[in-house]
């Protein structure tokens, strides 16, 4: 030990410092960033189950799913038009993660969260007060602006404000408020969908600017991270960020390692050319599998079509949203066992564990709708099939929530170096949108196709995905986000790659 530094078990430098309020603060109000991204998720599945808003926007679906009541449950929302209303919000974000990287790497994270917020409330303002598809697609585009900066921008703040070993539990309060985002709309959707004059949805689609109007103000009176600031030029305020956030004025060797990355950044040139090299295969590799896999585990099914699978395999209207509800519920407080669990068990021990569930969870879902339902999809379900239903459902959330849903935007947000970072988190959220488009627009159609099989098609993603971690993904709890390169250089398969330089005598100054 010296200077204050000592070296963790991981090899990784342990700086002086602890959580402070004010570092508990500005990671509460960065993590609100996850409101808008949860609640959308929850709210447009509510509203696309509901009789009024279909035979208002979508007459013929709604016509569809009448006539087929008692026929074919497996078809009966089978729609592109209904499931682009859904995911075009996902392209859209698609489509800004790679503007927003720039705006976030240029302008400093901050104020990429400030633009997501005022895009996502000019979104919501247009969608609650829709007249035509036309309106509602357009609005939806601003959300999904809005969307890409927040996913874009918010990972790296939380990753960068937070002390290492506290960096998972502040860093997943982004997907606690996503899944208390998700709950709001599903309790929402719950309350308006009885709502005389079948205006109801409006009300669930105009709240939208309820926590878009949370991460704009409180965007504002956020400092920026003390490796952004440092990256623009703002040393002096770097350093009394950083000396706030630690809740110490020993920061000298953290702030000397901080600028020392920030020279290493400042000399590449092209970070969307150089985050090729081979050095960084295996951050790019995680980069793009790990949120490829996250929504292959089928957890958008659930989430954006909640009470529209509700009401396919049976349930009345207002059970199915009731239904969603309760997964809800189950999603927030699985999340907060991820909190409180992720820097003491690590990252792999919950993404095994989760996979398993997962997996098992899939099965038993895809295997009661089968035994209802068979390859016809007519009849309705018993309320003992519909009650196991929902347990297993539940308990595959509850897998999701403390696994794959916080440690997909976790981990790429964590593992690049700082010359990179923001390229970086942009192809993680790419990869990301890239697959939630993909998903959402096809879920209805491949339900109609595969039917029961559809579930046993993410169980096999889930064998594959489980088994990528247990052999790829090393372990980065409690490793500072700058020493990161040590995990990969003493990985079996990375370290190939991944080779300690000479330029990297930074990460032994003052051990």
């Amino acid at each position: 030990m010296a200077g204050g530094v000592v070296i963790s078990s991981s090899g990784g430098k342990v700086y002086p410092g602890h959580m402070t309020a004010f570092v508990f603060f500005s990671c509460l109000v960065a993590s609100s960033g996850g409101l808008i991204f949860g609640y959308d998720i929850g709210i447009s599945g509510g509203v696309t189950s509901m009789d009024s808003f279909l035979s208002e926007f979508f007459p013929s679906v709604y016509a569809q799913a009448k006539a087929n009541k008692e026929k074919n449950q497996y078809c009966k929302f089978d729609s592109q038009l209904l499931t682009l209303f859904t995911s075009s919000l996902y392209l859209a974000a698609l489509a800004t993660s790679f503007l927003a990287a720039s705006v976030t790497r240029i302008f400093g994270r901050k104020w990429s969260m400030f633009c997501g917020g005022i895009t996502f409330l000019a979104g919501s303002a247009l969608n609650g007060a829709a007249t035509n598809v036309m309106m509602l697609i357009l609005g939806r585009i601003l959300l999904g602006i809005g969307v890409g900066f927040a996913n874009q921008s918010v990972p790296l703040y939380l990753s960068e404000m937070a002390p290492a070993n506290l960096r998972g539990m502040l860093n997943i309060g982004f997907q606690l408020m996503t899944t208390i985002g998700i709950l709001s709309a599903n309790l929402i959707n719950y309350a308006t969908v009885s709502i005389e004059g079948g205006w109801g949805w409006r009300i669930g689609l105009g709240l939208a600017g309820v926590p878009a109007l949370i991460i704009t103000l409180g965007a504002l009176a956020l400092p920026d991270t003390p490796n952004s600031l440092i990256a623009r030029g703002y040393t002096a305020e770097a350093k009394k960020v950083l000396v706030k956030v630690r809740g110490t004025s020993d920061v000298h060797d953290e702030y000397d390692d901080m600028v020392a990355a920030s020279e290493e950044a400042k000399a590449i040139e092209h970070p969307w050319r150089n985050i090729l090299e081979r050095k960084y295969r295996p951050q790019l590799t995680i980069a793009v599998l790990i949120p490829f896999f996250q929504q292959l585990t089928g957890i958008n099914v659930i989430m954006f079509y909640a009470p529209v699978l509700f009401l396919t395999i049976g349930f009345g209207g207002d059970a199915s949203l009731m239904s969603a509800v309760i997964t809800g519920l189950v999603n927030m407080f699985a999340t907060i066992i991820s909190i409180v669990s992720v820097d003491r068990l690590g990252r792999r021990a919950l993404f095994l564990q989760g996979g398993t569930q997962m997996f098992v969870s899939q099965i038993v879902v895809g295997t009661l709708i089968a035994l209802q339902f068979g390859t016809t999809g007519e009849g309705e379900m018993s309320r003992t099939y519909a009650m196991l239903l929902v347990l297993f459902i539940c308990l595959y959330v509850a897998g999701f929530a403390w696994s794959w849903g916080p440690l997909g935007w976790l981990v790429p947000s964590e593992v690049f170096a700082l010359e990179i970072r923001s390229a970086g988190q942009s192809i993680a959220v790419c990869v990301n949108m890239t697959l939630t488009f993909i998903i959402g627009q096809a879920f209805l159609t491949m339900l109609c196709h595969l039917k029961f099989g559809l579930f046993y098609f993410f169980a096999a993603w889930m064998v594959i995905m489980t088994t990528f971690i247990a052999l790829f993904l090393p372990e980065t709890k409690g490793v500072p986000i700058d020493e990161m390169n040590l995990v990969w250089s003493r990985h079996w398969f990375w370290s190939k790659y991944v080779v300690q330089e000479g330029g990297s005598n930074r990460r032994t100054h003052g051990v």
